[in-house]
């Protein structure tokens, strides 16, 4: 499959019964390949955050992807929950006829990838975490968001084009590209900055403390060391309380999905370890040249 080209993404449209129509882009991989689930971060889109992976996942995974709701085409909801986040998952790969998955989430996917498991455990057969944790912010954090984001989020809502525009711009500043930066601009415009703030709400409310060492499937955690927005010693900790979890490491800040070189390579071989873990890939099938880093 290396040697020619990985076949691009057909873009289907789902009627998920109960919760509304969503788009997924769908790779098909070789084969009988595995299923990985894509789950994006807080204020992406699934092209935005996995767009450089797609292509060396498809080497050995069929992989689908779509966006949470509030983000970019996903599903429009009044009240962002990461639960119905972690649903609508389960439910996308029930109507495209897969029995059994891998949740890869990165950042927010995280936690929605570990609730897929906690709340559909007969789909999830594995779980790749990245750049994330079993909680995200302080408790006094916690206790101001709680106050302010639902606030701001009912204010957005009677300004949704104003807040919309200088969401983007702010996201652009960064990226010098043009085309790059179109391409940014054209995902960003399909957010609903209310929803956007509900979920940054949740994900300072979540914690996964009471619960993840239940984890009963194969796990990779990926770690970027030198991420300034979840801490690299709450990433490992995120490690330690998953039994049998092993440590992937990228060099890089919580942007490294995107930037840089590193990041693909490594989720390609944290998601075959947890394929070949989980039985569905032969021990001595093909992969790329290089070492896991020690469990944390």
């Amino acid at each position: 499959m290396s040697e020619r080209a990985a076949p691009s993404s057909v873009e289907r449209s789902l009627e998920l019964p109960g919760r509304g129509r969503i788009v997924v882009r769908d790779r098909p991989g070789p084969p009988g390949a595995p299923v990985l689930v894509l789950l994006h971060g807080l204020g992406a889109t699934a092209r935005l955050n996995f767009g450089p992976s797609l292509r060396p996942l498809s080497e050995h995974f069929r992989v689908v992807t779509f966006d949470h709701r509030g983000h970019g085409g996903g599903l429009r909801t009044r009240r962002f929950r990461l639960e119905e986040c972690a649903d609508d998952a389960a439910a996308a790969m029930e109507a495209l006829g897969v029995r059994r998955f891998i949740a890869v989430g990165y950042s927010m996917g995280g936690p929605i990838a570990s609730l897929t498991w906690r709340r559909h455990p007969t789909q999830v057969c594995g779980l790749v975490l990245c750049a994330t944790a079993r909680h995200f912010a302080p408790r006094r954090v916690a206790r101001a968001a709680r106050l302010t984001l639902p606030v701001a989020a009912a204010a957005v809502r009677l300004v949704p084009g104003a807040a919309r525009r200088h969401l983007i711009q702010r996201m652009l500043v960064r990226i010098e590209h043009p085309e790059l930066r179109d391409r940014v601009r054209e995902d960003l415009l399909g957010h609903d900055p209310a929803s956007v703030i509900q979920a940054a709400e949740a994900v300072t409310r979540f914690s996964s403390h009471d619960w993840i060492g239940d984890v009963d499937v194969p796990t990779a955690v990926v770690v970027t060391t030198l991420d300034e927005l979840v801490p690299v010693t709450r990433q490992r900790k995120l490690a330690r309380s998953i039994p049998g979890a092993e440590v992937f490491e990228v060099e890089g800040d919580h942007d490294a999905c995107v930037r840089g070189t590193a990041f693909a390579p490594t989720l390609v071989r944290a998601s075959l370890s947890v394929a070949r873990r989980a039985g569905l890939l032969a021990r001595d099938a093909a992969a790329p040249a290089a070492s896991k880093q020690p469990r944390a």
